[in-house]
């Protein structure tokens, strides 16, 4: 693909031309998309059912699939329990050997850690935070169940190519203002459906000084404006992060040349928008004059900087998801809660995103500050984020919580409130009992 013959292109638009091997797309053009990875998790047997409808004996592309249980671990139900049986008989008989258990984690944080996803690839999932594959230069898409049956069906699936909209942050976030606390901020600018079907390129000093798990957040909450995908350049850090970890899922020694040579190969499959490139719009930030915002109840664009709903009482607080259940998240946490208690009548829930994640936070003994702080401790997974358990608010209750939707019954009980924030806000919140500016205590 050369610049000399086709005109500038955006992101989406080489990501899309790879998939369907082509040389080049136009935007609005319909592809046959290939995808490189295609991701499912508690909902593979529903899927399985409407793959079934195809009568093939077997799956066309088990060496691209990856399968997780994450949302309803361990089941909280006898039909949760059920469910997860019938994926672990179809995993086994199909052979997909992507296939990670109860206590694992989080799809994206896991697939991110097993470095099943490389830049310049495009995964699809049944998950419409699939966008967070963005962090690593990858084309990542949410898609239905029915499309994910026929891609394992047909390998292959029609896709749009579509407009992509440039956001550019400038300068260095001030302390006390996080990767959560911008997004916020974009979606309560653009709109909760100010990106529907549409590609997202984020760039800026300000996004390169962000630190590898800060970067996560970004394309992962584009989910919430209606992003088609969301795409960060992956810069050395983030190749530097893939060679080692799929240097080590492949068994092979974590050595200086092995990461080298792993190194140049995943940089060989980057992609970079071209300057000049054809985006619908483009918006400025400057990262200094950005301050800690709340995304308030009902809605993910209903968002208000902190210190204009600081006091509002909160019964639970809830740190985890694929948004913000990192190890840095923790730390925030941590960082806040040592040497303080949650308080009365309020509850602190914290659920790391992923086995690795957990297993860290206990090594550097974050889990026993949190513990000892009056925390409660969650098995990696989604947890309360979709309402199946672990932390279902009851009615008239307000939650506020790291994660990245906010709508009403988003967690289990319609008649409850959910307030939106990042790990040291949600830290804080749970030691005044009301939400809290951590940068007051």
């Amino acid at each position: 693909m050369t610049n000399q013959i086709y005109p500038p292109q955006t992101f989406a638009q080489k990501a899309l031309a790879r998939a369907a091997g082509l040389d080049y797309v136009e935007v609005g053009q319909v592809v046959d998309a290939r995808p490189d990875v295609v991701l499912s998790h508690d909902n593979t047997a529903a899927i399985r059912q409407i793959w079934l409808e195809f009568g093939q004996p077997r799956v066309l592309i088990p060496d691209r699939m990856a399968i997780t249980l994450d949302h309803a671990v361990p089941a909280p139900t006898t039909k949760h329990a059920q469910n997860h049986a019938e994926i672990r008989a179809f995993v086994a008989e199909q052979g997909v050997r992507n296939f990670w258990e109860v206590g694992r984690g989080i799809c994206h944080q896991v697939l991110s850690e097993e470095a099943i996803v490389l830049p310049g690839q495009t995964v699809l999932g049944s998950d419409s935070h699939t966008t967070h594959f963005g962090w690593l230069g990858a084309f990542g898409a949410g898609i239905g169940r029915s499309e994910v049956a026929a891609l394992w069906a047909t390998g292959e699936l029609w896709m749009k190519v579509p407009d992509t909209l440039h956001i550019v942050l400038e300068g260095l976030l001030p302390p006390g203002v996080t990767a959560k606390d911008f997004t916020l901020r974009v979606i309560g600018d653009l709109g909760a459906d100010g990106g529907i079907y549409t590609a997202l390129e984020f760039s800026g000093a300000g996004i390169t000084a962000l630190s590898l798990e800060s970067r996560m957040v970004i394309p992962n909450m584009m989910a919430e404006m209606g992003a088609k995908n969301a795409y960060l350049p992956p810069d050395d850090q983030v190749i530097d992060y893939l060679a080692r970890r799929k240097a080590k899922r492949e068994n092979q020694t974590v050595s200086d040349e092995i990461v080298s040579n792993l190194k140049a190969q995943i940089s060989n499959l980057a992609l970079y928008p071209d300057s000049g490139a054809p985006y619908a719009a483009e918006y400025h930030y400057r990262a200094e004059q950005l301050e800690p915002y709340i995304a308030c109840p009902h809605s993910m664009d209903n968002v208000q900087p902190l210190s204009q709903v600081a006091g509002t009482r909160v019964q639970q607080a809830f740190l985890g998801t694929c948004t913000n259940g990192r190890l840095e998240d923790i730390a925030a946490a941590v960082d806040v809660m040592r040497g303080r208690q949650v308080a009365k009548g309020t509850r602190f829930l914290v659920i790391p995103a992923s086995s690795q994640v957990l297993t860290e936070a206990m090594r550097l003994g974050y889990i026993q500050t949190l513990v000892d702080a009056g925390a409660v401790i969650g098995v990696p997974g989604c947890g309360p984020c979709m309402g199946n358990h672990m932390g279902v608010p009851a009615p008239k209750e307000a939650t506020i919580s790291t994660a990245n939707r906010n709508f009403k019954g988003r967690m289990g009980t319609a008649d409850s409130e959910i307030y939106l924030a990042s790990p040291a806000v949600v830290a804080a919140s749970a030691v005044k009992g009301v939400i809290a500016d951590p940068r007051e205590l």
